[in-house]
Order: structure tokens, then C-alpha cells, then sequence
């Protein structure tokens, strides 16, 4: 479990370097498209509208880049228990069922995840066979291979939550 922490720990760093990155590069890629758009609509700078024209594939990379987001913060949230939660077991459970229920909830995430991940991975796959091409002429599955990694991330860290849990119960019922 150590080796696991330890992993999840790495993961965690990385996936908060790549939150802050990727929001950064979001908000300059939108800045410079409203101020080139300012610059010709008001100042009617032809430099700047020609310069937007080469810059088309900034709006669809920024929504992928929205979708990456939220699935790395969706990662990091489950790992700090604080993702949605809704449930109403909470409020009526006794104290002492809570890890039960909070097993239960995470193991059957993980199950949601692992089907999403699978239902992910054929979307790909169908994607590579059919699919037409996004921004620069890539393979649109390119973009979309944050489906099955967000996935896979979230399916791991709900994974962890639910041994967890288990690990706590059983010290609970050993003592």
C-alpha cells in the first residue's frame, strides 16, 4: 500500500503542474484572442484579424483543454474526498456505518469508472477507424484520449479509497 501512496502522491503533483499549465495557457490563449479581436473591431488593425485567422484552432484546443481540466481536478477532488457527493445514507446512517458506506460508494464508483474507462477505450478505437480530423489536421481520437485517461485516474483513485476503507473496517472489527 506504501508503493501505492507513494504513486498517488507523484500522481497528485503532477496532476496539480498540469492544472496550473493548462489553466494558464487556457487564459492566454483566450486573452489574445479578445485582444486581437479589440485591436480590429475598434482599431481596425487588418494585422490583427489576419493574425486571428491563423490562430482558429486556439477555440477548439481551449475546449479540450476545459475538458482536461476537469478531469484532473475531478481526479484530484476524489483523492481529497471532497468530489460530489450525493447521498442520503449519510444523514440517516449511525456513526459507526459511515466506512461501510463509504466502501460501498467507492467500490461501486470504481465499478462506474472501470465501465466508463472500457465504453472510453471503444469510443477510441471507433474514433481511430472513422473518425475525421480536429485542429492541425489531427486525428480527432487524439483529442479525445483524455476520456479513458480521466477515467483510468479517477477509477484509480476510487480504487484506493474503497481499500481504504476496507482497511478500516477490518481494524475496527479486529479491535
Amino acid at each position: 500500500m506504501n508503493a501505492l501512496k507513494r504513486f498517488d502522491h507523484i500522481l497528485a503533483r503532477i496532476e496539480g503542474w498540469l492544472i496550473v499549465l493548462l489553466l494558464w495557457l487556457m487564459v492566454l490563449l483566450t486573452f489574445v484572442q479578445v485582444l486581437l479581436r479589440g485591436l480590429y473591431t475598434y482599431a481596425h488593425l487588418q494585422w490583427a484579424n489576419t493574425t486571428l485567422g491563423y490562430m482558429d484552432w486556439s477555440g477548439p484546443f481551449t475546449r479540450l483543454l476545459v475538458l482536461w481540466l476537469t478531469f484532473l481536478g475531478a481526479s484530484l477532488l476524489t483523492r481529497e474526498g471532497r468530489h460530489i457527493k450525493i447521498d442520503l445514507l449519510s444523514t440517516l446512517l449511525p456513526e459507526k456505518w459511515l466506512p461501510l458506506r463509504e466502501l460501498i460508494l467507492a467500490s461501486a464508483c470504481a465499478i462506474i469508472c472501470a465501465v466508463m474507462f472500457k465504453v472510453c477505450l471503444d469510443y477510441i478505437k471507433m474514433e481511430m477507424e472513422f473518425g475525421g480530423s480536429v485542429f492541425f489536421n489531427l486525428p480527432s481520437w487524439i483529442s479525445q484520449v483524455i476520456l479513458p485517461v480521466g477515467f483510468a485516474l479517477l477509477l484509480f483513485r476510487f480504487l484506493i479509497r474503497a481499500v481504504e476503507q476496507g482497511i478500516e473496517i477490518l481494524r475496527e472489527t479486529a479491535s
